[in-house]
């Protein structure tokens, strides 16, 4: 579904992305991790063709993202890291706009789109608020919403249950392990638990480079009753 071979990108003499290569099979939830500036954000950026790679290709169903960047996107649902919207719209105006951006020009077959991602995300409640009332919570809410309103079969997803509380992260957790089932999933977060919670492989990432690529219960296994957190600050102490 997803396949990475050699990405490079650099910023001056400085290699953000350093060689990276890994694969990501249907029926995956991987979780990529790294200290902040190790690189994730930017490839998940070259993954998702918002950034062109100076070196290395990223494929998705066998699409060169970088080729035919369209046809790449058409097939993944990408939440970045503090997405962007519209704030004077309201959470149906702008889930109708992206769903007519997608293609569903037709009023029922946006509409169906539009209802479906409002419901799996929890959002009834405030479809009618513009964007900007919102709280930060429900704001992360509509990015996952207009990320999964096509029914992609790649998910991107940058920090997904950032800013939301407990219970809210626990349903979010819950939709993305379940909607996994027939998906790709790249999870890049800074909660550990999460990591152990959902993922079924872990990619760590220090300094532009891959330094493991395991399942949680691999990772834990390296040290005897070790948490996820020292595993992880081992494996990265170099960054700190």
């Amino acid at each position: 579904m997803i396949d990475v071979k050699g990405l490079v990108k650099a910023y001056g003499t400085k290699r953000a992305v350093d060689g990276v290569s890994f694969s990501v099979r249907r029926g995956e939830i991987l979780g990529f991790l790294g200290p902040n500036g190790a690189g994730k954000s930017t490839t998940m950026k070259m993954i998702t063709g918002f950034l062109r790679p100076d070196e290395g290709t990223a494929r998705v169903e066998g699409i060169d993202v970088a080729a035919d960047p369209v046809a790449a996107k058409r097939r993944m649902g990408y939440l970045p890291e503090n997405a962007p919207a519209y704030p004077e719209m309201t959470v149906a105006e702008f889930l109708g706009f992206i769903a007519e951006v997608r293609g569903f020009r037709a009023r029922a077959a946006r509409q169906a789109h539009v209802e479906r991602a409002i419901t799996l995300t929890h959002l009834a409640s405030v479809r009618n608020q513009t964007i900007e009332t919102l709280s930060k919570g429900f704001k992360q809410r509509v990015g996952f919403a207009q990320a999964l309103l096509h029914d992609p079969p790649v998910l991107i997803l940058d920090e997904p249950t950032d800013g939301l509380d407990p219970n809210q992260k626990n349903e979010v957790r819950l939709l993305i392990r379940n909607m996994a089932v027939e998906k790709a999933v790249v999870l890049s977060t800074h909660i550990l638990e999460e990591v152990e919670a959902i993922c079924t492989r872990v990619i760590i990432i220090s300094r532009g480079r891959i330094v493991a690529d395991e399942t949680p219960r691999q990772l834990l296994a390296r040290k005897a009753g070790a948490r996820m957190d020292e595993i992880f600050r081992s494996l990265t102490h170099s960054d700190a």
